[in-house]
C-alpha cells in the first residue's frame, strides 16, 4: 500500500479503483505555455504548474468512500461516503472527447454544489458506473461482531465466517431490531 501512504482504509476496507489525471489533459496548458515561452518564461510557468499538478493528484474509489488527495508542497486529503453522496454528474471537452477523459462532479446531501472533483480522468464513465453502483446498493454497510467484515444492515448472515447478525420476525419475515420484544409489522411477541 505504499503507493497511498497518505490513504487510512478502515479495517476491511478495500481499493476498488485508482487513478490520477490523464498526461494528455495538460494539452492545452502545453499549448498556451509553448506560445507565452519567450514572455519572460511565463510559459515554462504554465507547462510546469499543470505537470506538477496532475502528478500530485490522486483518486482512490474504496467499497466504502471516495478520497482525492491533492497538493505539491502541501497535502490535502478529501473523503465522501458513499451514504452521503447525493448526485454525481459526468462531463467531458473537447480534449476530454478526443484523449479520452473527463471529469466526474459529486454532490452530497446537505452540501452546497460540487464538493469533490474528479477531474481529467481516464474512462470516466466506467468510474462513475463504480461509483453509481457502490451508492446503489442499498442498505447501510457495518461489521460483523465476529470478524469484523463488512456486512449490509439487510443481512443475516456474514458472508466470511458466517455469525448470525439479524433475525427475523417468525410469523412475518421482517427483519427485527434485538432490542424488541414485538414485531411492529405484525404484532407477534417475539
Amino acid at each position: 500500500m505504499a503507493e497511498f501512504d497518505w490513504l487510512n482504509l478502515d479495517r476491511n476496507e478495500e481499493v476498488l479503483w485508482s487513478g490520477e489525471p490523464r498526461v494528455q489533459s495538460i494539452a492545452p496548458a502545453l499549448i498556451i505555455g509553448v506560445f507565452t515561452i519567450p514572455v519572460l518564461g511565463l510559459g515554462l510557468v504554465i507547462i510546469l504548474g499543470a505537470w506538477f499538478n496532475i502528478k500530485n493528484t490522486d483518486f482512490v474509489v474504496t467499497n466504502k468512500a471516495l478520497y482525492k488527495k491533492t497538493g505539491v508542497l502541501s497535502r490535502s486529503v478529501q473523503e465522501i461516503e458513499f451514504d452521503k453522496i447525493q448526485n454525481i454528474s459526468f462531463s467531458q471537452g473537447i480534449f476530454g472527447n478526443v484523449f479520452d477523459y473527463g471529469n466526474i462532479d459529486i454532490s452530497t446531501a446537505g452540501g452546497h454544489g460540487v464538493e469533490m472533483k474528479f477531474r481529467s480522468i481516464g474512462d470516466p464513465r466506467d468510474v462513475q458506473d463504480l461509483i453509481n453502483s457502490r451508492k446503489g446498493e442499498g442498505g447501510e454497510e457495518g461489521e460483523c461482531p465476529n470478524c469484523g467484515h463488512s456486512i449490509q444492515e439487510d443481512w443475516m448472515a456474514c458472508p466470511q465466517c458466517g455469525t448470525k447478525v439479524n433475525e427475523r420476525c417468525g410469523n412475518c419475515g421482517r427483519l427485527l431490531e434485538d432490542e424488541w420484544n414485538v414485531c411492529p409489522y405484525c404484532m407477534k411477541r417475539q
